[in-house]
């Protein structure tokens, strides 16, 4: 089942669970140092292959395709869990091999999939014994939040969730469109330019991440999800199904649980100081976008400005050490989005220094 073009030494196989047949990739030995590596939005476990190429030999690595992703089977994604139902997912993968609950596991979870790993903290306390956040969803969701303590703009949280999508990109995604036309509908030139492996492309397969880009499956129940109309500004709010409605604000929100954790596993967080997804004025947060003129009707900064995705991560974090937590900021400068591709020496090492002796 793997890819011709998947990097060498990186496989998969499908692994049935208690909740659905889950696409896994896989480096090292069975025995190894476990090592759980969980995607984002839009990407795949094989976009962790380079990553998992820096990690030492004797480490396992498990990167699997969250629903909606890959050739995990495509169940419909409930968003009123937030990213509870993946989450969900991952430890029923860890149960299936006896890694549920041992505390042995280290993850490391990238943008959407930091949010799911936040998630496996507080939902399934035990099984992981550390965590590296990458460019991860604030605690607080993705956009329609103010200030660092993420108080909702709206209480619907309209500008947020699955209709806020480019109804383009996500024609082209649907049509497996592997063109550069039309650059800013191109899922092509949207991986380059967001996510992709900047001044390292010349080390990655760009064909490889796009086939993996492209089997993400879409609708309402996948990517993007459904909306609602709203009274608010821009007149939707997120839905109950699919992809960026489990990101919505008023429907995840890891930030309390997350300090009140009970013990504590060490939590490392990475970012980018260019990053353009996840930052303080993110170009895919309809504030933004509207501050910007390129979104007509907007509101102004007093009642929904950008979020500021980068200070609530790090004031969450900040209560989470107060709270007897051990935390690590690691800001990369140049680094935008696609950390695990750009710079995957550096997660890796950052991986390595939380995993047990």
């Amino acid at each position: 089942m793997t890819p011709s073009s998947a990097p060498a030494g990186f496989t998969c196989s499908r692994v049935e669970t208690s909740r659905l047949t889950t696409n896994v990739w896989t480096s090292g030995p069975e025995d190894g140092r476990p090592v759980l590596l969980v995607h984002g939005n839009l990407t795949t476990g094989g976009f962790w292959a380079y990553v998992a190429a820096a990690l030492p030999d004797d480490v396992r690595v498990l990167a699997p395709d969250l629903r909606g992703f890959g050739l995990t089977d495509p169940e419909p994604v409930d968003a009123t869990r937030g990213l509870a139902d993946m989450a969900d997912d991952v430890h029923a993968l860890l149960e299936a091999l006896d890694l549920a609950g041992t505390g042995r596991v280290t993850a490391a979870g990238w943008s959407m999939g930091g949010g799911v790993v936040q998630h496996l903290l507080v939902d399934h306390p035990g099984d992981l014994g550390a965590a590296v956040l990458v460019a991860p969803v604030s605690p607080y969701g993705f956009g329609g939040t103010t200030g660092v303590d993420g108080r909702l703009a709206f209480p619907d949280g309209a500008s947020t969730g699955g209709g806020a999508a480019n109804a383009d990109f996500v024609r082209r995604l649907a049509a497996k469109d592997t063109s550069a036309d039309d650059p800013q509908s191109s899922p092509r030139v949207i991986l380059r330019t967001f996510f992709g492996a900047e001044e390292n492309t010349g080390a990655v397969d760009e064909d490889f991440l796009v086939d993996e880009l492209l089997t993400t499956r879409t609708g309402d129940d996948f990517y993007p999800g459904d909306a609602v109309p709203s009274e608010h500004w821009p007149t939707v709010a997120p839905g109950p199904h699919g992809i960026l409605n489990t990101m919505a604000p008023v429907h995840f929100r890891t930030a309390e649980d997350l300090v009140a954790l009970s013990p504590k596993p060490p939590v490392t967080w990475v970012h980018g100081l260019e990053d353009q997804v996840v930052s303080d004025a993110s170009l895919f947060d309809l504030a933004t976008l509207g501050a910007a003129g390129a979104v007509p009707g907007w509101p102004g900064s007093d009642v929904l400005p950008s979020q500021p995705m980068v200070a609530q991560t790090r004031a969450v974090l900040a209560r989470y050490a107060d709270r007897g937590g051990v935390t690590r900021e690691v800001p990369l400068e140049g680094r935008g989005h696609g950390i695990p591709l750009a710079a995957p020496d550096t997660v890796a090492d950052e991986i390595v220094a939380l995993l047990p002796r």
